[in-house]
Parts: structure tokens; C-alpha cells; sequence
């Protein structure tokens, strides 16, 4: 059975990027973490309540198969992350999937990961992508290798049907 690590934000995380991702892969037998920096209930910008599964710290890239980091303005709070950073390095590194959607791509962007790569980002973050080295395209999903980046919570659905394909 295939591990994908969901990344929310203790705060404002965007609800639909989380549960359109997490359903479409549940329902394709994909164990899913929710993963954050507490395990104390967060909740989401429209409400959605959640217990995350593990903490960030706790994560082993090796067992994932995925890591994706879900967007909405409280997902900043891993941008200058070096924890956040180290663990996408690593999974990458690994030849595993890491995702980001929203504005979440520009953690991977600070991580060094998206340098020379395709990517699209939620419209406020395409000069930190650009600075960082990435080709900012604006499609709703994009993919190059290893690498998934998603727009917003509009291209939550494609995003996660690509994502579980990537699988």
C-alpha cells in the first residue's frame, strides 16, 4: 500500500486542497498522514476541523511514497521552514513525489527543489518561484519529474487525480 504525507498548517490551511486530494486518494487505497506541527486540532480557513495523524519532526521520507504540502496563507508558516525544507530535500532526494498546491509551491521554491523546473504556484507567489529559479507557467497543475505543483483550490480535483497517477 502506497504512504502519501499530507502537510497542513496549524492555521488556514485551505480546506479543499486537503479533502479533495485526501478522498480521491482514500478511495484509491492510498494510506494517507496528515501531518503538521501539533497534533491538537487545527482548523481550516472555511472550518474543516482536523486532528493531524504525526508531527512534521516525526516523518521518515522513506516510508512515503508521496509528500505533499496543502496550500492557504497559514501554509507560510513553512516557507523559511528548515525542517519543512530538509524534508522535501529528502523525499526528493529519494525519488519520491513531493507536491505542493496554492501557495504551498513556494516552500519547495525556498527548498531549492523547484530550480530550473516547470511549476505553477497560487498568482501571489510566481515572482518568489521565478526568483527561486523555477518556470512559472499559471496552469492549474503542472508536473516535471518528481515534481507535482498545483494553482490553488480550483485545481484541487486535477491535482489530486495527477498526484495518485504519479503514484
Amino acid at each position: 500500500m502506497k504512504t502519501v504525507a499530507l502537510v497542513i498548517a496549524e492555521r488556514e490551511f485551505r480546506d479543499e486542497e486537503y479533502q479533495v486530494p485526501l478522498e480521491i486518494l482514500q478511495a484509491n487505497n492510498v494510506r494517507v498522514l496528515t501531518v503538521s506541527t501539533t497534533t491538537n486540532e487545527v482548523v481550516g480557513k472555511l472550518g474543516m476541523k482536523v486532528t493531524p495523524d504525526t508531527l512534521m519532526d516525526d516523518l521518515d521520507p522513506a516510508a512515503l511514497d508521496g509528500l505533499v504540502f496543502i496550500g492557504g496563507g497559514g501554509s507560510e508558516q513553512y516557507f523559511d521552514d528548515p525542517t519543512a525544507h530538509e524534508l522535501a530535500r529528502k523525499t526528493a532526494q529519494l525519488g519520491k513525489v513531493v507536491g505542493a498546491i496554492c501557495i504551498a509551491p513556494v516552500i519547495l521554491a525556498n527548498a531549492q527543489l523547484l530550480v530550473g523546473k516547470t511549476a505553477t504556484v497560487y498568482p501571489d507567489g510566481k515572482d518568489i518561484l521565478e526568483k527561486q529559479g523555477a518556470k512559472y507557467t499559471g496552469n492549474p497543475v503542472e508536473v516535471d519529474g518528481n515534481i507535482i505543483t498545483g494553482n490553488g483550490p480550483e485545481a484541487a480535483k486535477e491535482f489530486g487525480e495527477t498526484l495518485l497517477k504519479m503514484l
